[in-house]
């Protein structure tokens, strides 16, 4: 209104001193508020030219959040503020927008994602805001963001509330206590162990071989290790972490297995040789597993947490899968184009056609690996029948060395390994197969070979920890306690043991893959999960699946494999999404854990090897032959093997140069990416949380007062 050209009239001046503020004082910000920590689920942060992070811009109402897709527009919407916060300034364009408490000259700045949201409602949404690594406000003018619009492509992120905990997203379609009814759990269950169904079935088609045994041997083992699986899986999501994951044999287990089948006990065995080899694994893993277990029920995990950071986790699990490149392709080489045609396939629908969707199902990504291996299949046998790989007079049953041909000693090889019809397991599989403990002897114990697979377990934790925090922000309403994760990893032990007695040849654990599987399938139900694991017990009872299994071809397993080590070293390298990624501290730390997994194993792989003198040995496996030949000389064959054995392992040389460095080096928390697990006193007064971890059938109160495996 008009106010006729008089003064404004002053304010009556109030009571002096004035009256207190009606309004509470806003709340302390937790750790990962006040440091700008932001967890993240998927992709990458966009980082500016001056080294500052974006900030995507806030979901449009009905768009479809998407995990894999990459869109701009997919971002979880900002949570409303906190209750009580304090009005603060933000000078946009120059001028403050707004003033707290009247008085003093300079404007307290709101964090980010207040800041943030300020700015997209002011000004019609004219600005936009970003945050810096360390929770700065960075803020750019709308015309170039329009430029960036094609250039910039932002994942999801966790928001975080107001204790600091990211919160869940909300684009898993089921979450850990859904149940989405019977047959939809049907299928989601069964749609999550297909989807992960080679990280369950190539280790025995690698083991196997190696150790001497036959397709009788594989299709038994095969049905095993998914008896052991189903089983370890019911037993995880019922008295272990309860999060939605998958147990299994693990790629970390694969490398001490390959050295101990062979290290020079076992050089001069003509006969039994599996049953020989499998009952000292056993043995080792049990030990190993006891050792896990008791590490796990007695909080001495809540120790190890202080070493275990992502900076740590990720090179550890990235050398992993990057420790086998001597295996893969040197197999692949053996029938090129069906081994080649197998990784492109794979490839083609895990990337080119991950986007396409059937019923509303991302088909050829969630089913890449399958996809690939039946449609490679299905062309092999086509090829096989047409007489593609008939020799005329070579006869694929007589061994190459035996053959007096020239022509024969150079196709036989190829007709073995390009042929679909090599193999008799399908035939020679009884139709039912009902696995039991100590199926292949009493186990041999050997120290040795014990310590070997108990500090490989430690690795097998450090793995672990990583996947539960991952799949805990995808599915659970807050990370676990560390009391949780204790209790998920004595459960490990637990179900390594039954690995060790039921003679998988490997120890059980949690698969990485779980978190990959579980933001492609969108599903987190436990009880999905838990009824998948009860289908693959029953299909371990079918012989004809495990010889089904064991009649796959060695050069498709070779290729499936090559893609399977390369996504478990790009899931271990994406833990590092929780650290500051442009942080010079944390890429030398990875740059030089990975340099050196890779250069101080292959020193003590080539110390005193003399070329060609180990012929009896296949080229890709000369790597575990190394307590043959390595650098130790103690006098002692014992303490020669354990030092030579576990130090040409790129895995453990990653964990030690990494824990090292990351823990003597200065870094602040932000920077490390430190995980951040629930305390105890808040999670039992959450409702939702006790629902998510708490033990069923009444059982934890039996744990009660053992604080160190509760919640």
């Amino acid at each position: 209104m008009a106010n006729n050209g008089q003064p404004p009239r002053r304010p009556r001046p109030g009571p002096w001193p004035p009256a207190p503020d009606p309004t509470p004082a806003p709340a302390p910000l937790s750790w990962a508020k006040r440091t700008g920590f932001k967890g993240r689920v998927s992709g990458e942060s966009n980082a500016s030219n001056s080294g500052q992070i974006a900030l995507p811009r806030p979901k449009e109402p009905g768009s479809n959040l998407d995990l894999e897709a990459g869109s701009r527009d997919n971002v979880a919407t900002p949570l409303p503020p906190p209750p009580g916060a304090a009005a603060a300034a933000v000078a946009v364009n120059g001028e403050p927008e707004n003033r707290a408490g009247g008085g003093g000259g300079g404007a307290v700045p709101l964090p980010a994602d207040q800041t943030a949201r300020k700015s997209r409602d002011s000004d019609g949404g004219n600005k936009s805001a970003g945050s810096g690594p360390n929770g700065q406000v960075v803020r750019f003018d709308e015309p170039s963001r329009h430029r960036r619009e094609e250039e910039t492509v932002t994942l999801p992120q966790l928001e975080e509330d107001e204790e600091g905990f990211p919160s869940r997203q909300v684009h898993i379609k089921y979450e850990l206590r859904d149940s989405p009814g019977l047959v939809p759990i049907v299928f989601y269950g069964f749609q999550h162990f297909l989807s992960i169904i080679g990280s369950l079935i190539l280790i025995p088609l690698v083991l196997v071989p190696a150790m001497g045994g036959n397709y009788e041997d594989t299709s038994a083992l095969v049905s095993t290790v998914l008896f052991v699986s189903g089983v370890t899986t019911l037993l995880h999501t019922l008295f272990g972490t309860r999060l939605p994951l998958i147990q299994g044999p693990s790629f970390v287990y694969l490398a001490p297995a390959l050295a101990i089948i062979n290290s020079p006990d076992f050089q001069g065995l003509n006969e039994n040789n599996f049953k020989h080899i499998m009952k000292e694994l056993q043995g080792a893993i049990i030990i190993s597993s006891a050792f896990q277990a008791i590490m796990g029920y007695t909080g001495a995990t809540s120790l190890l947490l202080r070493l275990i950071n992502p900076v740590v986790v990720s090179p550890t699990i990235a050398a992993v899968g990057l420790s086998f490149f001597s295996y893969g392709f040197t197999q692949v080489g053996n029938c090129l184009e069906i081994g080649m045609m197998q990784i492109l396939l794979v490839i083609i629908f895990s990337l080119y056609l991950r986007k396409i969707r059937i019923f509303g199902h991302r088909i050829f990504l969630i089913y890449a690996v399958p996809l690939g291996l039946g449609v490679t299949w299905a062309i092999t046998f086509l090829l096989t029948e047409s007489g593609v790989y008939n020799y005329k007079g070579c006869d694929i049953n007589i061994p190459a060395s035996n053959t007096l041909s020239a022509y024969c000693r150079k196709h036989v090889p190829r007709m073995k390994h390009c042929r679909t019809d090599t193999s008799h397991a399908i035939k020679s599989s009884p139709w039912f197969r009902l696995p039991y403990p100590l199926q292949w002897g009493t186990p041999v114990f050997s120290w040795k070979m014990a310590i070997v697979m108990c500090v490989v377990s430690i690795i097998a934790t450090v793995d672990s920890v990583g996947t539960y925090h991952a799949s805990s922000l995808l599915v659970a309403s807050r990370p676990p306690t560390a009391g949780v994760l204790s209790r998920g990893i004595g459960m490990e032990g637990i179900s390594s043991i039954l690995a060790g007695l039921w003679g998988t040849g490997v120890g059980s654990t949690t698969l990485t893959e779980n978190v990959h599987t579980i933001a492609v399938t969108k599903m987190g139900s436990r009880r999905a999960v838990e009824l998948g694991a009860v289908i693959l017990i029953l299909l371990s009872f079918v012989g004809k699946v495990g010889g089904f299994i064991a009649s796959i071809p060695d050069v498709m397993v070779a290729g499936l494999l090559c893609f399977m080590w390369a996504m478990l070293a790009a899931l271990g390298l994406s833990n590092l999404r929780y650290s500051e990624t442009g942080s010079s501290r944390n890429s030398i730390i990875v740059g030089l854990s990975l340099f050196f997994s890779l250069s101080v194993p292959a020193y003590f792989q080539q110390y005193g090897l003399v070329p060609n003198a180990n012929s009896s040995v296949p080229s890709y496996f000369q790597p575990y032959i190394v307590a043959l030949h390595g650098p130790f000389h103690t006098g002692y064959k014992g303490i020669d093997f354990v030092l030579n054995t576990l130090l040409s392992f790129n895995m453990v040389i990653a964990f030690l140069v990494a824990a090292i460095l990351d823990n003597t080096v200065p870094g602040s928390q932000q920077e490390r990416g430190v995980y951040v697990w629930s305390e105890p006193e808040a999670a039992r007064r959450e409702a939702s949380m006790t629902r998510d971890y708490e033990l069923p059938f009444k059982v934890g109160k039996v744990f009660r007062w053992v604080k160190w495996v509760g919640l």
